[in-house]
């Protein structure tokens, strides 16, 4: 595969990515808690909102990596490294607590298993695209 289909293909899966915190955290920061049942509480969606305004931000630190993704290693490892984070925290909370809903297992799965993929990926692609300049 060439190194530009290669990062077109990384490029697609970033911004497919993206969809999830994007529209999770949009809908998440206009709603509040309250899509979550039972209503919450005041403080409890006022900090659930808090964590989507990040979230919502973290979605579009990710996407705004895509146009030139071979540039971007570390914004792409500090960003991924938080969603990691997050995702091991889930993980805590799982081992804990116990098996959360449907998406939120489908997050952890993103969380753990997609975002370091991804990450392996762009360092790949990032180091192919510096060979091809310095050659």
């Amino acid at each position: 595969m060439t190194p530009r289909r290669e990062r077109t293909l990384l490029q697609v899966a970033v911004a497919i990515a993206c969809l999830v915190p994007l529209s999770v955290a949009t809908l998440s920061v206009v709603r509040g808690a309250a899509w979550l049942q039972p209503a919450p509480a005041i403080d409890l969606d006022s900090h659930f909102r808090y964590l989507s305004g990040i979230f919502l931000v973290l979605g579009l630190a990710f996407a705004s990596c895509i146009p030139a993704i071979e540039s971007k290693t570390g914004r792409f490892r500090l960003l991924g490294a938080m969603v990691v984070g997050g995702g091991l925290a889930r993980l805590v909370s799982l081992l804990t607590i116990g098996m959360p809903s449907t998406g939120h297992v489908v997050g952890l799965g993103i969380e753990l298993a997609v975002v370091p993929l991804l990450l392996l990926c762009q360092t790949r692609i990032a180091h192919r695209y510096r060979q091809a300049i310095t050659a």
